[in-house]
């Protein structure tokens, strides 16, 4: 025998109903009898509510109740042949003269008890059964209506009353059943009075739990509108995706801390039975759902959910009378229990002087009645302090059996919210380790959720949100290789990257829904706003969203200026930006300080070479513990071109032009030969290495003539190299004569720094060097006869945005 259960949505419409009776019609064995528990109508039971409170404090709820049974009587006309229409059109017109006049009742008295409140509630699953019934029957089914109340007794406490299994069971042996479909009202029962009984809001899935007990029924099926049990809150987490099994025990935890998906209480009955339960989508009847029985199977993820409660009030109760005051927990859950107050969590210190728990967010009121009232005596003597009430808060929690004895579980959750700058208030795990609460701000539950979703292994794919600075030849570039890669990082890494927003020195533009607002064809030019670094930032800072990274594709002081603020706001940077790492060593040693303390990514490897791993081989020697002696170094791939290609007839005007065309210079390229450029990537190589380092350290010999240096405009900078080549030629002749080469050196060596032009001969190792390459070689105690040496292209768009892409990757695997 089966039980299926059908919650308000899969018998809210039409559409729904046609569902379920294909549902029941697959599953209809006609050798044994089929038991359909329904809820009421999608939204009645809040509408008879809504209209109850209206009547309690006089107002007209009239318009309620004409919408209420407006839609019964659309689903009797739409789904059922006319013959088969009138004695339901009869049904539900009576009832609803009925539920008018209790109203009416409890508006001319200005009393709504829970009594009364049931009773009203009751009309929904009621008329819900009887017209699944009949359409079933018109369908030619075997189907019966079976009012519940006939099979579940309860005690008298209305709203959540308490099954009578002894009774029930009775009941339930007593009930002869034939081999046909049964329709059973859920949610409703009734005491030992005959007075309507409520079994708590979602009490329908405990109506089908109970029936299947007491009727030893082989399983249960849930039918909701979702696949089954989610690892998270999918409208939160879009990541979130269905899981295939779940042992009792998980279903439990995750249902008490927030997954809507089944009533917890409903996993009793059917734990004491040993009944497995399935919960599956009324709208996709093809996918498998959750299937909750005895032990689940064992899967990669470290837990099987994340679950909340979003609205929840931490009490804090601290005082040093309560130290060794016998029995104060005893009278603190006492006086709570009198006002039916439920305590969701409970941390102590062991110093007694302290203690914390959460209550729902609604009975913070009577949380707080209860306390004020015990302990009036000891908080009027200080023996207590004032208790305090933070309403703003929220649970997290992780579940999953694979959590007992597995080491470092709490560690990895606690460590993902600490990277993101979420606050955790107060944490508690149980004995069985099934479960680990974390209290925080309810402004950081999305953000929080989906942090551990991705880091305890949960999520297939891993998002970062990637904020974006700079949109000229490298930002373009970088946009083109992301696009390319995407499906890459995805498919292959598990990594997606949002691009959130976007902005230059003119304009920003911010999305809001990244995953379809953001074309990468067709990304900056619509819908724009002028642009506001801070504003920028904050604005996207605001929306709280997980693993964020701000990408610096400028050269601006102004961006650098903000990287404070962005790792105050637990922002990992990616920069190819040199000013902020060439500064002050202050500068330097402030944001290297401020990306540990936040525990954030600070990566800047093209500030030195592009594309090439020069700062990674640095840091690994150096964290490695082996001494570096010296550093010998061609770090601008500009001037590599530039002296490679001055050769021959060519003159040094010409060869610096065709750079500048070929985008390897800056728009002024003295910026590049003027060997600023160089000098702060060598000062960034010292600083790596300890060095306390500063600009005016660097002993640079200048190349350019004065003259050229100084020249008003860029096209009167090339008049001065023409009229300067006969200095310029000298280099290159002397070079020539002697078969040697000229190179731009910078020298890294007992703590000082020099850089000039020098001329190699064959037996240098930056002789060979070509085109626009960088080469730089390390002689450290382990290299000191053989130099480590890493070459290669050193210049352009192309790499530079390669290495971007690159220290973007590490920030995912970091």
């Amino acid at each position: 025998m089966k039980i299926l259960k059908f919650g308000g949505t899969s018998v809210g419409s039409v559409e729904a109903l046609r569902n379920v009776k294909s549902i029941i019609e697959k599953e209809f064995n006609k050798d044994k009898p089929l038991i359909v528990v329904c809820s009421a109508l999608s939204g009645i039971t809040n509408a008879l509510l809504s209209a109850s409170q209206k009547a309690l404090i006089q107002n007209d709820f009239s318009e309620i109740l004409k919408a209420a049974e407006e839609k019964h009587y659309q689903i009797i006309s739409e789904l059922l042949p006319r013959t088969a229409q009138n004695p339901l059109l009869m049904m539900v017109k009576v009832s609803f003269n009925e539920i008018e006049d209790v109203l009416f009742s409890v508006k001319n008295l200005g009393e709504l008890s829970d009594r009364i409140k049931d009773r009203l509630l009751s009309y929904g699953e009621q008329m819900s059964s009887k017209i699944v019934s009949a359409f079933l029957q018109s369908e030619g089914f075997p189907a019966v209506f079976q009012d519940s109340r006939k099979l579940i007794a309860t005690d008298s406490h209305f709203g959540n009353a308490n099954v009578d299994s002894k009774k029930t069971n009775e009941n339930l042996k007593n009930w002869k059943l034939e081999n046909q479909i049964y329709v059973v009202t859920g949610f409703i029962a009734k005491d030992k009075n005959d007075e309507t009984t409520t079994l708590g809001r979602g009490g329908s899935d405990y109506t089908a739990a109970i029936l299947g007990s007491g009727l030893k029924a082989d399983e249960i099926q849930i039918w909701t509108d979702v696949d089954g049990f989610l690892t998270a809150d999918p409208r939160l987490v879009k990541n979130a995706f269905s899981q295939s099994e779940l042992s009792y025990q998980e279903a439990m935890e995750m249902s008490y801390f927030g997954a809507k998906v089944i009533y917890p209480p409903t996993m009793i009955p059917a734990i004491e039975s040993q009944i497995p339960i399935y919960i599956k989508n009324t709208f996709k009847p093809e996918n498998p759902g959750t299937l909750i029985h005895q032990k689940s199977e064992i899967t990669k993820g470290l837990i099987k959910g994340i679950v909340s409660i979003e609205k929840t009030c931490l009490i804090n109760i601290t005082g040093n009378g309560m130290i060794g005051m016998k029995g104060f927990s005893g009278r603190l859950f006492n006086a709570l229990a009198k006002y039916e107050v439920n305590v969701i969590l409970i941390t102590q210190a062991s110093s007694e002087h302290s203690i914390s728990f959460v209550v729902a967010f609604d009975d913070e009121k009577k949380a707080k009645t209860a306390i004020y009232e015990e302990f009036d005596f000891e908080i009027n003597s200080n023996k207590i302090d004032e208790p305090q009430f933070d309403n703003e808060l929220s649970i997290l929690s992780v579940v999953g059996e694979n959590m007992k004895k597995t080491r470092g579980i709490s560690g990895k959750f606690f460590s993902a919210l600490g990277k993101n700058g979420i606050n955790i208030i107060a944490i508690a795990q149980g004995s069985s380790e099934l479960n680990i609460s974390a209290v925080i701000e309810r402004n950081e539950l999305s953000k929080a959720l989906n942090v551990v979703h991705d880091s305890l292994l949960l999520s297939p794919v891993k998002t970062f949100n990637v904020m974006f600075a700079g949109t000229g030849n490298i930002g373009k570039e970088l946009f083109r290789q992301l696009e390319r890669e995407q499906r890459n990082l995805e498919e292959n890494h598990q990594i997606k990257i949002n691009v959130v927003g976007i902005t230059n020195s003119r304009e920003m533009k911010i999305f809001d829904n990244p995953e379809s607002d953001f074309d990468l064809n067709n990304n900056f030019n619509t819908n724009l706003q002028k642009s506001d670094l801070k504003e920028f930032i904050n604005s996207i800072s605001s929306k709280n969203l997980p693993n964020l990274v701000f990408v610096d594709n400028t050269s601006s002081e102004d961006v650098v200026a903000e990287y404070s603020l962005l790792f105050n706001n637990n922002i990992s940077i990616v920069t190819c930006n040199k000013k902020g790492n060439s500064s002050s060593y202050e500068q330097y040693s402030k944001f290297k300080r401020l990306a540990k303390k936040n525990n954030v990514s600070f990566l800047y490897e093209t500030n030195v070479g592009a594309g090439l791993p020069i700062i990674k081989t640095l840091n690994d020697l150096w964290i490695s513990g082996d001494e570096i002696l010296k550093i010998e170094a061609i770090l601008s791939g500009t001037i590599s071109y530039i002296f490679n290609n001055y050769v021959g007839d060519n003159t040094f005007a010409e060869v610096v032009r065709t750079a500048q065309e070929l985008g390897y210079t800056e728009p002024d390229p003295r910026d590049d030969l003027n060997g600023m450029d160089f000098s702060r990537k060598m000062l960034i190589l010292g600083r790596e290495i300890g060095l306390p380092l500063e600009m005016s350290n660097v002993n640079i010999k200048d190349f350019l003539p004065e003259a050229c240096l100084k020249a008003e405009s860029i096209p009167a900078f090339y008049e001065e190299l023409e009229k300067h080549e006969p200095y310029f030629s000298s280099f290159k002749n002397e070079a020539e004569n002697s078969g040697r080469k000229l190179r731009l050196i910078g020298v890294l060596e007992d703590g000082k720094i020099n850089i000039e032009v020098q001329i190699v001969d064959a037996n240098h190792p930056f002789f060979g060097l070509s085109g626009s390459d960088n080469i730089i070689s390390f002689t450290t105690s382990r290299y000191k006869n053989t130099p480590l040496v890493v070459k290669g292209p050193g210049a352009g768009a192309e790499v530079t945005a390669a290495g971007v892409f690159a220290d973007l990757v590490r920030v995912t695997a970091q």
